[in-house]
């Protein structure tokens, strides 16, 4: 069986050397300091979900290390990983000295591939993580998008589309990073080729918590100011009733308030309606963060 990385990147005699299936090798499992152990450089994983390490470190202690991981030699006596940061960080938060571990000598260019690609087959990744694995499997490989993405046996834009998102601000990359929105409101973002229009639309995306079409409609109107202008023209005109500057402060007091309110924590969801007599202002709490 080929290993994962000559499978993608060809079946060269030095390439073989990372087979993960460790099953079919006959290489020793050694015991190896936790405290001489530092991860993978490489790694495109930058947010862990702690509760899951916290699942894996359960499971390991009533089971033991089924799979070891894989780590090489680096200086000083250390060793770096190369597949296995999870097992490692649940292994760590379980205070042992020493894990199960499989010594094998690669390279940089290895290394990272096989970080790169491990991950990449997990699809937990977040877009942008996604998206700068691609980045970095091509230029170490000096690979197309599409011979990378007939490797990954993805379609070609998927890997496009994701690479895209790489031209977005540092900013609304790590909204991205963070969750804060989703990979479709970023794709959207970059209908706008100003980048402080783009900044600016992911600070409304989080303030006014748009969904994808809200988001859409809203760039729609930055981009076609005349049609927005003409459908106004076309609206009837309604009379409405001055409001009296009390009445003004009152509203941007309460908005300032409810805007506190949001960066405290707390998700609200507010609608106002100005109807011809009043301001109408619904303010949803939810009673859980």
């Amino acid at each position: 069986m080929k290993s994962t990385f000559s499978r993608f990147f060809g079946n060269s005699e030095k390439e073989e050397l990372l087979e993960t299936d460790t099953a079919e090798r006959s290489e020793d499992v050694i015991k190896v300091p936790l405290a001489d152990i530092i991860p993978n450089r490489f790694q495109p994983r930058t947010i862990f979900d702690e509760e899951k390490i916290d699942e894996l470190a359960r499971t390991i202690n009533i089971h033991g290390v089924i799979q070891p991981i894989v780590v090489r030699p680096i200086e000083d006596g250390k060793y770096e990983i190369i597949a296995g940061e999870r097992r490692y960080r649940a292994m760590k938060k379980l205070k042992w000295s020493e894990v199960p571990a499989i010594v094998r000598d690669m390279d940089d260019k290895e290394t990272a591939s096989v970080a790169l690609i491990e991950n990449l087959q997990r699809e937990e990744l977040t877009a942008i993580e996604e998206a700068m694995a691609y980045d970095k499997l091509l230029k170490l490989h000096s690979l197309t998008q599409e011979a990378l993405a007939q490797r990954l046996g993805k379609g070609q834009s998927t890997v496009a589309n994701k690479l895209r998102l790489l031209k977005l601000p540092d900013p609304v990359r790590r909204g991205i990073l963070d969750r804060q929105i989703s990979e479709r409101h970023a794709r959207s973002l970059l209908a706008l080729k100003d980048e402080e229009l783009q900044l600016q639309l992911f600070e409304e995306i989080k303030e006014q918590e748009y969904n994808v079409k809200q988001l859409e409609e809203r760039i729609h109107q930055i981009l076609n100011p005349e049609e927005d202008e003409e459908e106004e023209e076309k609206k009837p005109k309604t009379k409405r009733k001055a409001v009296s500057k009390d009445v003004r402060i009152a509203l941007n007091t309460i908005r300032q308030s409810l805007s506190l309110v949001k960066q405290s924590g707390i998700h609200l969801k507010t609608e106002e309606e100005d109807e011809e007599d009043f301001y109408k202002i619904t303010v949803r709490i939810p009673k859980k963060k």
